[in-house]
């Protein structure tokens, strides 16, 4: 996507133009679940953009307020329930409301919608009496990852689809680096590792609270930036813009060492109530955003498969098709291996 043509401001204007008239244009709305077998597992889906997986089309509900949730009509919940009923392990999905832009404190607050599309329900009361199994990922906005991105792109402190602000926006994005291992920068990203923290926490004994008897299980992120930053210095095939644009290259360990705290953070909060982790991040560094051909997540700037009023939006470093099918198959692992404990 080049600026000149197509600035950022005006996709935003043409995206919010769309979805507020519903998108007639767009898919049609999910189908309800499948009647229960008498051995289906009755689950429900949570999380944030990386559980909606954001950027990959067509989308469901696009006839309501919750179209600006982006979720994918096959994201990896969807995709996960195949694969498992294809093993002989039943989902009964009593609800998937994941939803981009969520926060863990969405589970049990409302969340509202960006451009004053209205708000949705807290994510607990998808959950049932009879619920089962609860999955999902959340974190990354609690943390401030769009933040810390803006923190560091001149290009995504333009007007986006991406929403936050940069922490600072008096400090250069070519000095981030800096910013987030001294001062003021640190001593956010350290406040906002515990706010994440407190509020997984919360979210994890709510889920187990409204659903009492069922097994919860906390999908962590992939991973983003690879151990040699040096493959980040080259564009994907068939792409113009480096993967994480123009973030500075010394910037790059910095994002990861932040993933890799929250990924801390998320798989010791599981272990202390109860729920099961999914390692995404130790499981996917061969296909980072700078993998090329095996990347699994889509360049910050890289045009995804969603298609609004005819231009395609960034993929904002979310999973493409390939880190959509790997979250799935670690997942549907993860729920065989709890239910053969069970």
């Amino acid at each position: 996507m080049q600026d000149d043509e197509h600035p950022q401001g005006a996709a935003v204007a043409a995206a919010a133009l769309a979805l507020s008239s519903c998108l007639a244009l767009a898919a049609p709305a999910a189908t309800a679940a499948a009647a229960p077998t008498a051995d289906a597992v009755p689950t429900v889906f949570f999380g944030d953009s990386y559980t909606a997986n954001f950027g990959l089309s067509p989308v469901n509900h696009m006839d309501s307020e919750r179209g600006w949730c982006f979720q994918a009509k096959d994201n990896y919940p969807a995709v996960a329930a195949r694969t498992l009923a294809g093993k002989g392990v039943d989902l009964t999905v009593q609800g998937d409301v994941s939803c981009g832009g969520a926060v863990a404190a969405n589970v049990w607050t409302k969340q509202q919608l960006p451009f004053g599309a209205g708000e949705v329900d807290e994510q607990w009361k998808a959950l049932k009496g009879d619920t089962r199994l609860v999955v999902g990922s959340m974190g990354g906005n609690t943390l401030g990852f769009a933040e810390i991105l803006k923190q560091c792109s001149d290009k995504l402190r333009q007007p986006s689809l991406l929403p936050g602000e940069p922490v600072d926006g008096d400090k250069p994005a070519a000095e981030c680096k800096d910013f987030f291992e001294t001062g003021d920068g640190k001593q956010w990203l350290d406040f906002k590792l515990q706010v994440a923290e407190d509020d997984l926490d919360q979210m994890i004994q709510v889920l187990h609270y409204k659903a009492w008897d069922a097994d919860v299980v906390l999908v962590g992120y992939p991973r983003l930036v690879p151990q040699s930053v040096a493959k980040c210095a080259k564009a994907a095939p068939g792409q113009s813009e480096l993967p994480f644009a123009d973030i500075p290259q010394d910037a790059l360990p910095v994002l990861d060492q932040a993933q890799k705290r929250l990924n801390d953070v998320m798989k010791k909060v599981a272990e202390e109530n109860d729920a099961t982790f999914v390692d995404l991040y130790a499981q996917t560094g061969a296909n980072t955003a700078c993998d090329g051909a095996d990347r699994g997540i889509g360049g910050l700037l890289e045009p995804s498969n969603l298609d609004l009023i005819g231009q395609k939006v960034p993929w904002y470093a979310h999973p493409n098709e390939k880190g959509r099918d790997l979250q799935a198959q670690h997942v549907a692992a993860t729920i065989e291996e709890v239910f053969k404990k069970s």
